[in-house]
């Protein structure tokens, strides 16, 4: 999608970029965001940064330095609470968001509305449940009245969807098509090519994929993977080094309806060193 001088004022365009992993993807969103916002003329940027402390959960000093490269909002998913200084600091940064369905209770929100220039933007951050290791509440339940409440401020709504499978993620933007401007999924670390536009005017894509090291296995270092597959016995995990990569989708909304007028994927290379 190329930046155009010209964009009308009713246009809303959204960057969106999928888990940060470990020092390689934060790295990377530093060097190349801030040049990717103004070459792709994004109105509002959104960072799922939930890997981004060596690849489990967050810190109050990391989302900071996602938002000073650009981000407004960063979304999580299930390793939210890893690194658990992070608890606290949820009552004073509303643009960090937790996944919405956790029970009462849970620090923070799932949801965030802020104004713009172009007028005001809701996110809201969503877990599936399907193989993943915490069940929290049914997202389906939990996400239906948050979005009627958002839309009483802004038709424009993009959704992080946490999931692991195409299917928990495929039947949550269809039931939100046409109340939402987006849903696209994260999680799974490999970006999808099933970009699209449902029928209602909501734009869907699995997974916008993994910022971070590319010679990985999404994220980690490839022979550890592979000891832990072939052997079967506990091996630790680290984050892979090297050559890193954005991912992620932009779109483009109406600003008055809501519904989204395109998607495109986005990927851009970071060179190591």
């Amino acid at each position: 999608m190329q930046p155009d001088d010209d964009i009308p004022q009713n246009i809303f365009r959204i960057l969106f970029l999928g888990d940060v992993m470990g020092e390689p993807g934060r790295k990377a969103v530093a060097a190349l965001l801030p040049a990717l916002k103004e070459e792709l003329a994004a109105d509002f940027v959104i960072v799922n940064g939930e890997n981004i402390a060596g690849g489990r959960g967050i810190t109050p000093k990391l989302a900071i330095g996602l938002m000073r490269a650009g981000a407004a909002v960063v979304t999580t998913g299930d390793h939210v609470w890893d690194q658990k200084e992070i608890m606290p600091w949820f009552a004073e940064e509303p643009r960090l968001l937790r996944p919405l369905n956790y029970p009462a209770g849970a620090p923070g929100k799932g949801f965030v509305v802020l104004e713009t220039k172009k007028g005001k933007v809701g996110v809201i951050n969503v877990q599936g449940r399907t193989f993943m290791k915490m069940i929290l509440d049914n997202p389906f339940e939990t996400i239906g009245p948050m979005v009627d409440e958002i839309r009483r401020e802004t038709n424009v709504i993009f959704v992080d969807m946490h999931a692991e499978t195409t299917s928990e993620k495929v039947a949550l933007a269809h039931f939100l098509d046409g109340r939402v401007s987006a849903v696209v999924g994260t999680h799974t670390h490999v970006q999808t090519a099933d970009e699209r536009i449902l029928p209602k005017g909501t734009a869907f894509l699995t997974d916008a994929g993994m910022c971070g090291p590319v010679h990985s296995c999404i994220g980690m270092d490839v022979e550890a993977a592979i000891a832990r597959f072939t052997t079967l016995l506990p091996s630790r995990n680290h984050v892979a080094r090297g050559d890193a990569q954005l991912s992620g989708v932009i779109i483009d909304v109406d600003a008055l309806t809501g519904k989204a007028l395109k998607i495109e994927r986005v990927q851009r290379m970071c060179v190591d060193g």
